[in-house]
């Protein structure tokens, strides 16, 4: 239970003196603080076992404090506390609220997503083996976390040859008549039709778990005697499938790389830091394997300690994700008893951090130390010259400063159908995917194909949301640049709603493709000036081509998808109390959602499952609609 103190106001005080008056107010309670600007914008966040004493240690000018905390302290106007029962509560509370308000001088994890798993479902007598992301809501055995989509894939793809487990859904399961592709290219055994016993299929699913939970000699071995049974026997083509199948296995093996040998279970994590910026490389170790690695850039300050930005690093990152058992890292933290005890009590048994120095451990350490090197001197690389194309930027379209927020408009449709407006986000360290936005159009007045039309819904659901938002401008959602994909039509459109939403002060573009649509040949439109354009060979000209390549990208992606979701949709989806097992149901009596919407009531009551009441809500749905 936590215990918030008002919010003291003490206009005619600041930094130090202002720290100061807060403590007569204070006890020795563990905690929580904030401190805020002049115009209440939390500048940081921290944790204390003592907050008395850790507002008294800012207080005193005399305190050796970093040009950082400094600069902090001299720029607090307030400060808001809250007092917890334990240490571990305001650590965790510190993390959260961390990644909820985002202060600028507080280490701040910026990519958060979830990692895929690979799921073996169980409520079917032939489960399916799957690629899962999210809550584990659905029963099944599951096993991860892979680094990316691209491990799970590859991992899926050999587990398909070596196993043969189908991965297609259980309504097109029940629906085949014959067996697919999969099954004439060796990557599936076709229980959809008989072709291999429940009981043998199980044993693929055994084995398969048996891989996937370390015991991949096991497996093996076992495959390596059948196939020398079946060699004896003259199964020729029974061993050479066996043989395939090791093959499979092995080539899993090989792509995930270093396997551990004295590592079951672990996440190994490396920072490297330099020049102000900062690499945390993240192994995922699981059932002896290597399921893939991903680098994350932190958010770091000027005069941040390692110890500081790794201990920010792993509330945030297991804020939401499940930790493993053991957390090998290459630097201390500051508080590695605090954080096993909150780590513990989220999983619900015990965490071990450990920094290891020598050994197999300390080998994966330095190896994800090395990799962290790398992607920062990398990434470093790319930052110097995005920075420099920035102010390229700005130099030709006349700006005031290098943008530091781009954003790019496109639209993708087929005559008119599907249609989807997309905005991508682009800034000093490239295209910014978890600002990427798409826009279904709900325009029922528009004209198909009126492209005007559909970039002035977008725009104008955009800086309405905007208004919203942000309406000072101070959190940083606001563009710099706007790009729009077409010419003086188009930015006379865009024009027109930000005039009526009193923004004309956000600079806007318009790139149009010129003489002959070819590309090199590209025109700029800007509301009452002339057309212009870069010279071919400019590194800037490349650099816009780049964002509206990569707008065009996202705007034809999102409509594929809202495409093929609408040709695949099922008219069953839409009924109510029709569920996942009586969907089933009814495409195994009658063959087709259509013959289904064809159906009369009789018929309809005759499926096993479907009672006279749903039988008649079903009949009234498609009957009715018609």
């Amino acid at each position: 239970m936590t215990e918030e103190s008002e919010t003291h106001e003490t206009p005619a005080l600041r930094g130090y003196e202002l720290i100061h008056s807060y403590l007569r107010t204070l006890d020795s309670s563990p905690g929580v603080y904030r401190m805020l600007d002049d115009q209440s914008r939390v500048l940081y966040v921290g944790k204390a076992r003592n907050l008395r004493a850790r507002v008294s240690n800012y207080s005193r000018p005399s305190a050796q404090h970093s040009r950082r905390i400094s600069r902090m302290i001299s720029e607090t106007a307030s400060m808001m506390f809250l007092t917890t029962r334990t240490e571990t509560e305001a650590l965790l509370l510190e993390q959260n609220l961390i990644k909820q308000l985002k202060p600028k001088f507080n280490v701040l994890l910026r990519d958060d997503k979830s990692f895929p798993n690979i799921q073996v479902t169980t409520e079917h007598p032939f489960p399916q083996i799957r690629k899962h992301r999210g809550a584990k809501t659905e029963k099944g055995a599951y096993y991860g976390p892979f680094a990316s989509a691209g491990a799970v894939n590859r991992t899926l793809n050999q587990l398909q040859k070596a196993f043969l487990l189908r991965n297609c859904s259980d309504s097109m399961f029940e629906g085949r008549t014959r067996p697919c592709l999969l099954y004439q290219i060796k990557r599936c055994s076709a229980p959809c039709v008989g072709y291999i016993s429940e009981a043998d299929y199980a044993e693929s699913v055994r084995d398969a778990e048996r891989f996937l939970s370390g015991k991949s000699t096991r497996v093996q071995e076992t495959l390596a005697a059948q196939m020398a049974e079946a060699s004896e026997a003259m199964e020729f083509e029974r061993a050479a499938a066996l043989r395939d199948r090791i093959r499979a296995l092995t080539q899993v093996q090989t792509v995930q790389g270093i396997n551990p040998q004295t590592v079951a279970e672990a996440d190994v994590i490396a920072l490297h830091m330099e020049g102000g910026q900062a690499c945390v490389q993240v192994f995922f170790i699981r059932a002896n394997q290597n399921w893939g690695n991903k680098d994350y850039y932190p958010r770091v300050g000027e005069d941040v300690e390692p110890q500081e930005v790794l201990e920010a690093f792993l509330g945030q990152f297991y804020d939401t994700k499940e930790p493993p058992r053991l957390l090998l890292l290459n630097h201390e933290i500051e508080n590695p008893d605090l954080m096993c005890q909150a780590l513990s009590d989220k999983l619900g048994r015990k965490v071990e951090i450990a920094v290891p120095l020598r050994g197999e451990k300390a080998e994966l350490v330095e190896g994800a130390a090395r990799n962290a090197r790398e992607s920062l001197a990398r990434r470093m690389a790319e930052t110097a010259t995005q920075a420099k194309l920035l102010r390229g930027l700005a130099e030709a379209f006349a700006l005031d400063a290098p943008p530091q927020r781009i954003e790019v408009y496109d639209n993708s449709h087929i005559m008119g159908t599907n249609a989807v407006g997309g905005m991508i986000v682009a800034g000093p360290d490239g295209f910014m995917k978890n600002q990427y936005r798409k826009y279904n159009i709900k325009g029922e007045e528009l004209v198909p194909g009126d492209d005007f039309g559909m970039m002035k819904e977008v725009l104008t659901r955009r800086f309405t949301r905007l208004l919203k938002d942000d309406p000072d401008r101070e959190k940083g959602l606001w563009p710099d640049l706007l790009l729009i994909d077409g010419g003086a039509g188009q930015v006379s459109a865009v024009a027109e709603i930000m005039h009526e939403f009193g923004v004309e002060d956000v600079p806007m573009v318009g790139v149009a493709k010129g003489i002959d649509r070819d590309a090199g040949k590209e025109e700029f439109h800007r509301v009452g000036q002339r057309p212009f354009a870069l010279r071919h060979n400019d590194p800037v000209l490349y650099f816009v081509q780049r964002l509206r390549d990569e707008a065009h990208r996202f705007a034809i992606g999102t409509h594929r998808a809202k495409r093929a979701k609408s040709q695949m949709a099922n008219p069953l989806d839409e009924v109510p109390g029709v569920g996942a097992a009586r969907k089933r149901a009814l495409l195994a009596h009658f063959g087709s959602a259509k013959a289904v919407s064809r159906a009369n009531l009789a018929d309809l009551k005759a499926v096993d499952g479907v009672s006279a009441a749903l039988a008649e809500r079903i009949y009234a749905f498609f009957h009715e609609k018609g």
